[in-house]
């Protein structure tokens, strides 16, 4: 079955880098999402807030990055956890949307 995600939004936070019990760098992030779609031949605004993980080398590069830069997140959805289930992202790509002022 298809799970990929991909959404261009701003970093809204980014939580510390922390480590799996297995030593893999893990960092937490919520990206924010605005856009105008179009649904049923009609355009809305669509605004949202997406949590999201990313852990090994992602994690490290995302890291290094700043609250308010844009960057396009390719991944896919899981539950957060066995009692939430609601979606997180998980990052398998990441690209920082050149042209902002902490561009990577």
């Amino acid at each position: 079955m298809c799970n990929t995600l991909r959404i261009v939004g701003c970093l809204m936070e980014l939580a510390p880098m922390r480590y799996t019990p297995a030593g893999v760098p893990m960092v937490g992030f919520v990206l924010g999402h605005e856009s105008r779609q179009v649904e049923n031949g009609i355009e809305r605004s669509v605004l949202c807030e997406l949590q999201g993980v990313a852990l090994g080398d992602i994690a490290k590069t995302l890291s290094s990055a700043v609250a308010g830069m844009e960057m396009e997140a390719t991944g896919f959805l899981a539950a957060k956890n066995q009692r939430s289930k609601m979606p997180v992202l998980h990052l398998t790509n990441i690209k920082f949307v050149e042209g902002n002022e902490h561009g990577l």
